[in-house]
């Protein structure tokens, strides 16, 4: 029961809800509640889709630590290390910034974070409405289901493979 718990509470921090907080904002906006009366309105919720799914894949590389201070800082993870954001000021040892180096699991954790905030805006009235003002009932009845599917599989993935990073927004411990 614990380890449950531990991975629906590690799962909260792989979802992209700074990504969602915004897409929830704007996306009636954008859709006009769903109607979607110009394609004008169509290219903007495509490119709000675009842009919220480029910054789930791109916050997948964000990573936190604490300096000598005990200041958190924040950085991106590239093929030679973490590449500190906060300042040229802050420096971290090559050693150390070579352990926040990229592996394959970001790559896998940065996809799957487009997928699950696919799901979320599968289940937006507004972006069905815009997309599918009219669906049959076999489109209903996709949308209803794959979603949560893809919902129920990433949970799994993101469990089963976890990853270490922490970041933009995420709480690191005082280690």
């Amino acid at each position: 029961m614990r380890r449950a718990l531990k991975g629906s509470a590690y799962l909260a921090n792989l979802l992209p809800t700074g990504t969602v907080l915004i897409f929830q904002m704007l996306a009636p906006a954008f859709t006009h509640q769903g109607e979607c009366h110009t394609v004008t309105s169509k290219f903007m919720t495509i490119g709000l889709l675009t842009c919220c799914s480029i910054s789930c894949f791109l916050l997948s590389f964000t990573d936190s630590f604490r300096d000598e201070r005990g200041k958190v800082r924040y950085g991106v993870a590239s093929l030679n290390g973490l590449w500190v954001m906060d300042g040229e000021s802050i420096k971290l040892p090559v050693e150390e910034a070579y352990k926040y180096r990229l592996r394959f699991i970001d790559f896998f954790h940065a996809f799957s974070s487009i997928l699950v905030f696919v799901a979320v805006a599968l289940f937006d009235k507004n972006i069905v409405g815009c997309f599918f003002p009219n669906p049959s009932e076999e489109v209903k009845d996709i949308l209803a289901s794959l979603p949560m599917g893809i919902g129920f599989v990433c949970s799994l993935l993101f469990v089963a493979f976890p990853t270490q990073r922490h970041g933009i927004g995420f709480p690191l411990s005082r280690e």
